[in-house]
């Protein structure tokens, strides 16, 4: 019995090692069985795009701006004197005519310096007339040798410095008559005011502003215009320019001037078309469009959809018609609409377009052209 015992772990432990063992093979078998029948990768699908062929042609397309109406001719006025204004007779949106007062200032000053001045030519008169009396009479006592030369040639004296002080008093008197009209201010032409800049009561120096008059000698519409733009006008281009609430108030005009400098913060131009026989609707400050058709020389077309970015600039994909593969290449867009993108560099004519599925696109990617839009 005892030896029955003895025997018994041995046989345990035996059979343990011949399950481990037989395990460890049944499971390299298995592993190099599932090594063996791996299957190989498949290369991916061509991504399906829709796209374009690009076609050059001469752009000669209507830009249309927005801009407002303004005066040809806009006058400051503003005293030529100091003084405290006591009236100011017109006020925003009057209509002025040519010599009508648009305001006043207290004359007291002027009125007392005039009556001034008046008395000094009346006393230079008076001494005017008493030394060519004087010398008058020395003239003739001369001619009869009953007094001296020294004597004639000092009377003579006193008469023409009396005489030149009598021009010295009318130009005087002229200055404070002047003066005293300076104390009206007066419109020399027609038109409407458009801001007053002192009130009644201000003490104002001469050529300080105080009333602006928009005159009547003709009307400008002004656009801001981006340079790119004003490369492609025309030498003398005609301009529609339409009332933005009612098209059918219109007047054509011409580019009468161009400033010199771009504005510094928006970049653009400001254009001033002058309108010609502009009607009452377009009256100062109103809204309006400017239509007109430029030529922007030979241009890309494609469909707005085409458009990417890349480098932080407009892009699209190009496909290669050999090896059916996109690259990503940037263009220079002239102008956008909701539609269509007109593409001034960047692209040549039969070049294929990607239209759909820009996105989800990346270089080198092989493609399945769905059709090529003529």
């Amino acid at each position: 019995m005892a030896d029955v015992i003895d025997r018994a772990p041995n046989a345990v432990v035996s059979t343990v090692v011949r399950l481990g063992a037989s395990a460890v093979l049944l499971g390299g078998t298995l592993l190099l069985a599932g090594c063996g029948e791996a299957p190989e990768a498949k290369a991916p699908e061509p991504r399906p795009v829709r796209t374009v062929l690009a076609t050059s042609r001469a752009a000669s397309d209507a830009v249309t701006l927005t801009g407002q109406v303004e005066a040809q001719n806009e006058a400051t006025y503003g005293f030529r004197i100091g003084g405290r204004i006591i009236e100011r007779l017109v006020n925003v949106g009057d209509q002025v005519k040519p010599g009508q007062v648009l305001a006043r200032l207290d004359p007291q000053d002027e009125q007392n310096a005039l009556r001034s001045a008046q008395a000094a030519l009346s006393a230079a008169n008076a001494n005017l007339s008493q030394t060519r009396n004087q010398y008058e009479r020395q003239r003739q006592l001369l001619a009869r040798g009953f007094t001296p030369r020294a004597q004639y040639e000092q009377a003579e004296q006193a008469f023409l410095n009396a005489r030149s002080q009598v021009e010295d008093t009318e130009a005087r008197l002229r200055m404070a008559q002047d003066r005293l009209g300076f104390t009206e201010l007066k419109a020399d032409s027609a038109g409407v005011v458009t801001q007053r800049r002192a009130e009644p009561g201000e003490v104002v120096q001469a050529g300080q502003p105080v009333v602006e008059v928009a005159r009547r000698d003709g009307r400008d519409a002004v656009f801001e215009v981006p340079a790119a733009l004003l490369t492609s006008l025309p030498g003398d281009p005609e301009v529609e320019v339409a009332l933005s609430g009612d098209p059918a108030v219109k007047a054509a005009g011409r580019v009468r001037e161009v400033a010199p400098q771009a504005d510094p913060v928006t970049r653009t131009f400001r254009v001033r078309v002058g309108l010609i026989d502009p009607p009452e609707g377009l009256r100062l400050g109103t809204t309006v469009t400017g239509r007109v058709v430029v030529d922007s020389g030979p241009v890309i077309e494609i469909p707005a959809s085409a458009l990417t970015r890349f480098n932080d600039k407009p892009a699209v994909w190009v496909v290669d018609p050999k090896a059916q593969t996109v690259s990503l290449r940037n263009v220079e867009v002239l102008r956008f609409s909701p539609a269509t993108v007109s593409v001034a560099e960047g692209l040549k004519p039969s070049e294929i377009v990607v239209t759909a599925g820009v996105q989800a696109l990346h270089p080198g990617q092989k493609v399945r052209l769905l059709g090529t839009q003529l």
